[in-house]
């Protein structure tokens, strides 16, 4: 553990969260814009379904631990939602089971401590004709479909409001994209650099919008040894210094 401790933010879930540092990934934006503000740790696993995240719930967040998280960010639905193998093998939780399993993961985290912020993201659709192209021979059948996300995306926002847990729709959300089928994926299901955007964006409004204190919103939280120093580069006068703690102008994106 390195110092000064900052809040922490979770990332925990399935290839969405394991990937979000790749190819311009959410994850990896959310480090950028909380810089000097909070810590982002990535507990992402591919190809895990909601029955496997109950599993080792209490591994990943430990009750006894001397330091919990400010801020867990929650995505489990797209395996779970996947049709059920022949075999009985494979990914799929049927949905009663996917929302149980969901409560549990929420239950758990809301028992961490009395100050954690728990934000849940709800399944995002497909591009099923993309996804058909880029399926490997190496898998058996494979059955995911937009419909399918649908269902599994409607009951965990179901869930979170009954629960008082924030959420962030992705099925809605990515859907408002123009041309969101071929901007917004890398692979059908992955995400691009496009559909990551969308990500980042739904969370920093959700956190700009909570009625909580401390606010976790970036805007809101203080910057880490932000205060002047004779060391920081000098303005034009020749007297003063400029201090860079705030800058954000090397971004792409004015993200609010």
């Amino acid at each position: 553990m390195v110092g000064p401790q900052r809040p922490q933010f979770v990332l925990f879930g399935s290839s969405i969260v394991q990937l979000s540092f790749s190819n311009g990934g959410w994850g990896s934006t959310l480090s950028d814009i909380y810089s000097r503000k909070a810590d982002i740790v990535l507990r992402g696993y591919y190809g895990w379904n909601s029955r496997r995240a109950i599993q080792i719930l209490d591994q990943v967040f430990p009750k006894d631990s001397s330091v919990q998280p400010s801020l867990v960010i929650v995505y489990f639905g797209g395996n779970d939602s996947m049709g059920p193998h022949s075999s009985g093998l494979g990914p799929h939780v049927p949905l009663p089971e996917y929302i149980e399993n969901m409560k549990k993961i929420a239950l758990h985290l809301k028992s961490l401590s009395k100050t954690i912020r728990v934000v849940f993201l709800s399944c995002p659709p497909v591009n099923e004709a993309k996804l058909r192209e880029n399926t490997s021979s190496y898998f058996s059948e494979l059955v995911r479909t937009n419909e399918l996300c649908r269902e599994y995306s409607e009951a965990c926002i179901a869930l979170c409001k009954d629960m008082n847990v924030k959420v962030v729709d992705l099925w809605t959300a990515m859907q408002r994209r123009e041309d969101w089928l071929n901007t917004c994926f890398t692979d059908g299901v992955h995400l691009s650099a496009e559909g990551s955007n969308v990500v980042v964006e739904e969370i920093l409004k959700v956190l700009k919008e909570a009625d909580w204190t401390p606010s976790l919103h970036w805007h809101s939280m203080p910057t880490e040894f932000s205060e002047d120093s004779p060391y920081d580069l000098v303005a034009a006068n020749g007297k003063t210094t400029i201090n860079p703690s705030e800058w954000t102008f090397h971004r792409e994106i004015n993200w609010e």
